[in-house]
Parts: structure tokens; C-alpha cells; sequence
């Protein structure tokens, strides 16, 4: 009997949130499925993208930001 796992099933066993049955079922079928084990290599290599990620504002919301605060001093002064 073959077990569908979906794409929640094994994010959840790559960051280790299974059960140790759960576990066992998905490295068997990851032993006879290679498009279960693409699918796993596709959310690996996200994972390790989204740790690469770095946020920044745009120079332009920090200059606005900037001019704000200077406006509310002056108007405050």
C-alpha cells in the first residue's frame, strides 16, 4: 500500500516536527519514490535559500523617515 505524503508531511519531517512513525513511513517511501524525494530535495534547497535572504528598506523609505522626524522637530521647536 502505497502512503501519499503531502508537501505539510514532509516539511514537517525536514524540520524534524514528525513522529518517530511518521518518520519511518516517509524515508520508505523515500527509498521506493524518487519524485517524493525530488519533492524533498525542491523543499531542501528553498530552506537553505530562505536563509540567505536579507531584508533592507529602500534608501527611499529611510529618507522619508528622515525627513519626518526632521519636519516634526522643527515644528515642534
Amino acid at each position: 500500500m502505497t502512503i501519499l505524503f503531502t508537501p505539510e508531511d514532509l516539511l514537517r519531517y525536514l524540520y524534524k516536527e514528525t513522529s518517530p512513525a511518521m518518520n519511518a513511513a516517509i524515508e520508505a517511501a523515500l527509498e521506493e519514490d524518487w519524485t517524493l524525494r525530488e519533492k524533498l530535495e525542491v523543499l531542501k534547497a528553498s530552506a537553505r535559500n530562505l536563509d540567505k535572504i536579507v531584508e533592507s528598506p529602500r534608501t527611499e523609505v529611510i529618507m522619508n523617515i528622515l525627513q519626518y522626524a526632521r519636519e516634526s522637530v522643527i515644528a515642534t521647536a
